[in-house]
């Protein structure tokens, strides 16, 4: 399935920078192509998160991959967003010296050759892919129906209060991660930080996974996911007093707050995954269900979170491309980038504090299905 669906979303990835001479269908044309981008990369991201499932059956090695997993795509994201920026950068830097490399490359073709650059990538990585990994028979069992599938998964409560918690905690993260440039230019003397403050969290997001895959082995996932906690305080503190040391300071504390927030969900899920084999076992293969069912709802969270909070702006009297945006726009973006992360993220914490699987529960979860695994090849002995 990701090898299949590779091409294809580089396909339309690249036609997202192509610019057509079809005049006023150019919004249905670009709404097409968003469309099936994201449509892909949600089938692509749904077959390559739950491969760990198939990797292996010992949790320290899940969550092992899923930490090398998450520190490489942040570092893509960082890498790709560095590719496309400088050459783009081309058609800026042509302008100061006198249009001498816009003369040889126009605009348009500068995005279209970074968004070929950037296709490329997808069917390469698959590649590498397939041809580094190898998937593991998974345990006995017998399948049922898609839908009698989900409704047994999302009848599982350490999972209901997982997608709960993180659903709260994703709009949190999104939310301060897409009107951080709006507060910094409108609400705060801060649009020439702009990229270094962008960038800042990238690299603090790459640089902390490694510590928090360390730190939740030594004191569990569970306790681990309260370092999204320092989200809070940042933001409050941004909102409140949005200067030059606490901007950086912020964007600092954010990145390493979403290397967390990234990291965790993953890293739970396997073990629900495990617990729900224990309870129901003579299901298999809802592994897919899972996490299909968790990316859906990240995904129709974040989006109906970004649009209320757009409508709000449109409703304070946001105006695009204005250089000075009325009082109430900024009050509007400082809720948006202090009141509303501090809330989603205290609501999730609050529902993650009840979820049941503890490091002792999933350690016996483990050795259980260590032993039923291992229990026929005995009695075949």
């Amino acid at each position: 399935m990701i090898l299949g669906c590779a091409p294809f979303l580089a396909l339309t990835y690249f036609f997202l920078w192509f610019l057509p001479a079809i005049g006023r269908l150019r919004g249905l044309w670009y709404g097409a192509f968003y469309g099936l981008f994201q449509a892909l990369s949600t089938l692509l991201q749904v077959a390559y998160s739950a491969l760990t499932m198939f990797l292996t059956q010992d949790q320290q090695e899940r969550d092992s991959a899923t930490a090398y997993r998450m520190t490489m795509e942040m570092a893509g994201t960082l890498t790709g967003a560095t590719v496309h920026g400088l050459i783009v950068a081309g058609t800026h830097w042509g302008m100061l010296r006198g249009h001498l490399v816009t003369a040889r490359f126009p605009q348009s073709q500068l995005y279209m050759i970074a968004a070929g650059v950037i296709a490329g990538t997808y069917p390469l990585c698959t590649a590498l892919l397939a041809l580094g990994t190898r998937e593991e028979d998974g345990d006995c069992g017998w399948g049922v129906s898609f839908f009698q599938g989900l409704g047994q998964t999302l009848q599982h409560q350490p999972y209901q209060k997982l997608v709960a918690s993180f659903l709260f905690i994703s709009v949190a993260v999104q939310v301060q991660q897409s009107y951080l440039v709006l507060f910094c230019t409108h609400a705060a003397s801060l649009h020439s930080h702009v990229q270094s403050l962008v960038l800042l969290v990238l690299v603090a997001a790459v640089l902390s996974t490694p510590f928090w895959e360390w730190f939740l082995q030594r004191v569990g996932k569970k306790a681990a996911a309260y370092g999204i906690g320092a989200m809070v305080p940042s933001a409050l503190l941004l909102a409140a007093a949005p200067t030059v040391p606490v901007a950086y300071t912020m964007a600092f504390v954010s990145g390493t707050s979403i290397a967390v927030a990234s990291l965790l969900p993953w890293s739970m899920l396997p073990d629900i995954v495990d617990d729900f084999r224990l309870h129901k076992l003579p299901l298999k293969g809802l592994e897919t269900i899972f996490y299909s069912s968790y990316v859906f709802f990240t995904k129709l969270s974040g989006a109906g979170a970004l649009g209320i909070s757009t409508l709000s702006l449109e409703f304070a009297g946001y105006e695009p491309g204005s250089c000075k945006q009325s009082d109430k726009v900024v009050i509007t973006l400082k809720v948006l980038i202090g009141a509303v992360p501090t809330s989603m993220v205290l609501i999730g914490l609050g529902i993650l504090s009840v979820y049941p699987i503890t490091e002792q529960r999933r350690q016996e979860t483990a050795h259980r299905l260590d032993v039923l695994r291992w229990a026929p090849a005995s009695i075949g002995l």
